[in-house]
């Protein structure tokens, strides 16, 4: 695999907040064209955006992006490199979710809309028509609140269970998929969405995100295996900041199709504390459509 790049500095890298690049407002054209509290960017906002990302990286050399839709295979980016190893070979690093799948396809195809321009709400949505009005029923505190909002039933999580070859102990941010003996492992991804649900019978997120070493490895022993075959796809980081700039980081991507039910009240407790000082969703980075940053899907 061709390595992150070298010319990254080990702080710099130690500073970025988890795997998904830069969770915060994001500058550019989106503050330029301005921002509604009352509503989503108008779509030129959006379209500025995606402007940007293709000037900021033609000709530069950026490998394959990530999000993107996973049922459209096509991609013609040619910086390819190695796929990771399968994540049981690999050490988990860090766990996270964002408010809304970054990903597209599968059971969530449904654009949650333009949102504030930088990566709250917007992404995809699974389809609640199928919930009963007990797992829509509101929650009585406000779940993983935030100044960007909180969770409530019905809401669809993407999760990114993020692993690296480096020999590191799971922990908050990228700096907890590198060391001292190696800043430029293989990354791999692995991607669960949910809906959460009021259901106490539900799929208890503190199990979901459990994990332990095995055979001298840390890993997330209850990543689910009943929602359909993973989709394998060259990408990199993702996170609102990478909306007009590309991401130098390469990972390797496993994305679910199937959507699993979590009760919503176990997210909330695992927002209270947790190994990767995690209490809130991240925001999404635009679905990335050029195919120019896109690889192919074999």
């Amino acid at each position: 695999m061709k390595r992150l790049m070298i010319t990254l500095a080990a702080s710099a890298l130690l500073a970025s907040p988890a795997i998904a690049g830069d969770h915060g407002h994001n500058s550019g054209h989106a503050k330029a064209e301005g921002t509604h509290a009352s509503g989503p960017v108008a779509d030129k906002v959006i379209k500025a955006q995606r402007k940007a990302l293709a000037k900021s990286t033609k000709g530069a050399g950026f490998g394959p992006q990530s999000p993107r839709d996973i049922d459209a295979a096509a991609g013609k980016n040619k910086r390819i490199f190695s796929e990771a190893p399968a994540y049981t070979e690999m050490n988990l690093c860090n766990i996270h979710f964002h408010k809304n799948a970054e990903h597209k396809g599968g059971e969530f195809t449904t654009y949650a809309g333009n949102g504030d321009g930088h990566g709250y709400q917007s992404g995809y949505r699974f389809d609640t028509a199928s919930l009963t009005p007990a797992e829509l029923k509101p929650t009585k505190h406000a779940t993983c609140d935030s100044p960007h909002g909180s969770v409530q039933p019905g809401d669809t999580i993407e999760v990114h269970y993020v692993h690296t070859t480096a020999k590191v102990k799971p922990g908050p941010t990228l700096g907890s998929c590198l060391s001292d003996a190696i800043k430029n492992p293989q990354l791999r991804v692995e991607t669960q969405v949910y809906v959460l649900v009021n259901d106490k019978h539900a799929l208890s997120f503190k199990n979901l995100t459990k994990h332990k070493k095995v055979d001298g490895l840390h890993q997330a022993i209850n990543i689910p295996a009943n929602t359909g075959t993973a989709v394998q796809y060259e990408g990199s980081t993702t996170g609102p900041g990478y909306n007009e700039k590309g991401s130098p980081f390469q990972v390797s991507w496993s994305v679910r199709p199937q959507v699993a039910k979590v009760n919503i009240a176990t997210v909330g407790k695992w927002c209270k504390g947790n190994d990767f000082n995690e209490d809130h969703a991240h925001g999404v980075r635009n679905l990335v459509t050029n195919k120019k940053l896109l690889s192919q899907i074999n």
